[in-house]
Formats: C-alpha cells, structure tokens, sequence
C-alpha cells in the first residue's frame, strides 16, 4: 500500500528528514532511504541510526517521527492510477472466467493505517477489499520478525482469499500476481512463489537501475533470510517492472476487464 497505492513513502521520508535537520543531521540519502522502503519499523534499526548518528537515543528519535507521521498521514494521497487499476480488477476475470479476487497486504501497523486511509480520497480504495482481505503488519498471524521480505503476509493474504472462498478451488501461489513498490515486498512476493508486478519509486528505480533483474528474482540479498530456495531467477518471466499502476497490461496476464 505506502508508495503503491498512496504517497507515504513521501511523507515518511518528509517527516524523517524534518528531524534531521532538528537534529543537525544530513538529510536522508537515496541510497539508505531505499534499503529501508517496505521494512517495518526501519527507522528504528542499525541501518539508519548508524548512518544518522543522531545525538538523541533511538526511542526519543522514534517517539518524535511517530508524532510527526501521525500529524501528517491524514494527508495522504492516492498514487495515480490506483483507483483506476483497483476499479478494473475487482471487475475483471481471468481467462478461466473466474473472478479477479483482491487482498491488501501491507506492512502499515493498524493504527496508521487508518490515518492513512481516512481522508475520502484514501478510504475509496479501501472499499475494493473486504476488511477480512486486508492484512496488515499487526495482524496476529504474522509472527515476530517475519515481515517482508519474508513471504508470511502474502500467504496469510492468500489464505484468507481462500477461507472467503468456501467450497470452491483453492486459488495457489503461482495463481496470484503481487504488486509492489518496494525491493523487500518484491522479495517477499517471489519468496511466496507468486508472480510480481514492481513499481518502484523513482528514487528507487534510480537506485537499482544495474540491478533490475536481481531485483525482479528477489536476489539483492538486502537481508540475510536463508531459505534460498524460495527465491526466483533471473529472467525466468515471473516477474516484471513498470513505472506507474497506469501502465499496468492485463491483457499480459490474461485479465479481461468486464
């Protein structure tokens, strides 16, 4: 959801920089601001606070950016073509004729979710999923430690699509399409051996330019997961890269939108 569907990202990376510069701080760097999109809680780990060198302990930095977030996540936005890509699959089928089914499965703890999502323009894109669909990084299946870039919330994302499913076929991983903005998510995706549709950010597409196939086969190796085996290929086709949801082809993936 946070740099796939609305600006977060964004403000996260305004709200971060704004205690920087409290602080006498440099402001955020492309290349650490990348190595932590999509990870929970990042700011609060080894990787920014040995970069940022704050004079402050760690849990007062983390206190202040979550007032600041909390101030400004009630602005967020929709990314452009969100609504529109949200709209057409959740009245799509696939070439079987079976119903596009949607999950959000987002990193966002709940409390900020809700911030996020609370302005009407946000909270639209809410009603594509139905609330038993949307996992989010608190959800009390997913255990300690195991957010992206393992598979864990992409699976349980699939389990409750097939729990709301009954007595029909059970959809499999290989089944589904991911859509992601973040190197970990796209980790996270091929490690739940489902394909991935990668939009990053521009900072981010910058930044793994000469990486693009390792990205898309989940092997940048930016965390230290093991179990190896779940990762894809390079160029094995599961996986692809566009630069905004607007480009999206759903004809590539047998999608016919009713």
């Amino acid at each position: 959801m946070d740099g796939l569907l609305i600006n977060s990202e964004d403000i996260i990376t305004l709200c971060t920089n704004r205690l920087l510069d409290k602080y006498g701080r440099p402001a955020f760097t492309r290349s650490i601001r990348v190595q932590l999109m999509g990870i929970p809680d990042s700011t609060n780990g080894d990787i920014f606070h040995n970069w940022a060198k704050l004079p402050i302990p760690r849990e007062q930095f983390a206190q202040e950016l979550r007032e600041q977030m909390q101030a400004q996540f009630q602005s967020c936005e929709p990314l452009p073509g969100a609504e529109k890509l949200l709209s057409n699959l959740s009245h799509a089928q696939n070439s079987s004729g079976d119903k596009i089914k949607l999950a959000l499965a987002s990193s966002s703890k709940s409390h900020s979710f809700k911030l996020k999502t609370s302005r009407p323009e946000t909270k639209q894109l809410l009603d594509f999923f139905q609330p038993k669909q949307r996992i989010l990084g608190d959800d009390a299946r997913l255990r300690q430690g195991r957010g992206k870039p393992a598979p864990d919330i992409y699976l349980i994302a699939l389990e409750s699509l097939n729990s709301a499913a009954g007595a029909e076929e059970a959809i499999m991983p290989d089944e589904c399409l991911v859509f992601e903005d973040s190197v970990t998510g796209v980790e996270a995706g091929r490690r739940a051996g489902m394909r991935v549709v990668w939009v990053p950010h521009q900072d981010v597409a910058a930044e793994y330019g000469n990486k693009q196939k390792q990205v898309l086969a989940g092997r940048v190796g930016m965390n230290a997961l093991g179990d190896d085996w779940q990762l894809g290929e390079v160029d094995d086709g599961w996986a692809e890269s566009i630069s905004s949801l607007e480009d999206f082809d759903y004809r590539k993936y047998g999608i016919e939108v009713l």
